[in-house]
């Protein structure tokens, strides 16, 4: 019997969904793997565990909504004990590439908030070289064409070179951000020095935020037709109130 695509994904939600604990609250992320973590935890929460939610997007928000998740901001509950996320790329040292989604900057400040980050994926996010799938960088509209402009300048000193895209959504229309921004998708392939990528995109004052998450992801959940396998290769330390 094969095992799906979605077979894996869900089977990387449950386990991450088992270093969930009473009394946490958490940062639940956006896209189709975290999809299943909201449907999973939503049925633990109707029997009877307590925890709330600090959605990464209003697509989250309205699927934790319909699982009777309560929710709460980083205003009221600035400190999350733990961020479960998925990624669209994931390397050995838990490098990520994230942005699929177009929620990447709530993603990110999501993650920055919360003590610990459990990324979920199935075996095709795991990659030894970050950069296959385009990364996403996130710009204010107000000078756009020079922001695109200078990125690839930038990028091409850093021997990083490929298309650069404004993302289209599916209807076709230039895609929108939940806060009102522009999404590029920059066709670089392999990048070898993510660190120095991250730090010139960081220097460019039209970019508000890039998909390269370094530093964030404490443990990865990698689902494969064999079992899941945890990234690092190491028991993940259960917070007080984990299920055993």
């Amino acid at each position: 019997m094969t095992t799906s695509s979605e077979d894996l994904k869900r089977s990387a939600a449950l386990a991450a969904l088992d270093h969930v604990g009473e009394g946490m609250a958490l940062g639940i992320g956006t896209g189709s793997t975290a999809a299943h973590f909201v449907r999973a935890l939503g049925a633990r929460v109707r029997d009877g565990l307590g925890i709330v939610g600090v959605p990464t997007s209003e697509e989250t928000a309205r699927l934790c909504a319909a699982e009777g998740i309560p929710l709460t901001t980083l205003d009221d509950t600035p400190h999350l004990h733990l961020t479960v996320d998925g990624a669209d790329e994931i390397d050995p040292a838990l490098r990520l590439i994230k942005g699929g989604g177009g929620a990447l900057l709530r993603e990110k400040i999501v993650a920055a908030a919360s003590d610990r980050m459990i990324v979920i994926a199935d075996g095709s996010k795991a990659v030894p070289v970050l950069g296959t799938f385009p990364l996403p960088i996130e710009v204010n509209l107000f000078g756009l064409g020079a922001t695109l402009r200078e990125i690839g300048l930038l990028s091409a000193e850093l021997g990083l070179e490929g298309p650069i895209r404004r993302r289209l959504g599916r209807d076709g229309e230039p895609f929108v951000t939940d806060g009102g921004h522009a999404i590029l998708d920059a066709c670089f392939g392999r990048i070898p020095d993510p660190e120095a990528l991250a730090a010139t995109l960081n220097t460019i004052p039209g970019v508000v935020e890039h998909g390269l998450f370094i530093g964030l992801a404490t443990q990865a959940a990698i689902a494969r037709t064999d079992g899941v396998e945890w990234l690092p290769a190491r028991e993940a330390n259960r917070p007080h109130g984990a299920r055993p």
